[in-house]
């Protein structure tokens, strides 16, 4: 069986990437195969991406507080392009906002302090999740 394949991106104008990096290594360190797209990048871009490379989570980090309306615009670009992939997102983010989060379709968040072990295990888990549906 073929490793968790994982895209990580940092979608919005936020520019400070250092914690997706480490989560990447993490992953990797785990044995997960991971697709890092960058920064700024767009909800098509990640989509399409996440699609061409048959990845089995996608992960976003934003810590520049506007998660809710850039989750909104990935959830919406998700659905416009069929992709049935689980949605993980890190970063800034208060605990009222990771219900409202979890409420409209994203499947863990990780806010910034989260276990690193934790935010592993979690991915891992909803990619092999993905593999056996």
């Amino acid at each position: 069986m073929r490793p968790t394949r994982v895209l990580l991106a940092k979608p919005g104008l936020d520019g400070h990437d250092r914690g997706i990096k480490v989560v990447a290594m993490a992953l990797r360190d785990a044995g997960a195969e991971v697709i890092y797209l960058g920064l700024r990048r767009t909800p098509e871009e990640i989509w399409r991406a996440a699609v061409d490379e048959d990845a089995d989570v996608v992960g976003v980090s934003v810590l520049s507080g506007a998660h809710v309306a850039l989750i909104e615009q990935l959830l919406v670009e998700r659905t416009r392009v069929g992709a049935d992939i689980p949605v993980v997102l890190g970063g800034t983010v208060p605990a009222d906002d990771a219900d409202v989060l979890r409420a409209m379709g994203v499947d863990a968040v990780h806010a910034v302090g989260s276990s690193l072990p934790d935010v592993v295990d979690s991915v891992l888990a909803l990619g092999a999740r993905e593999r056996t549906a």
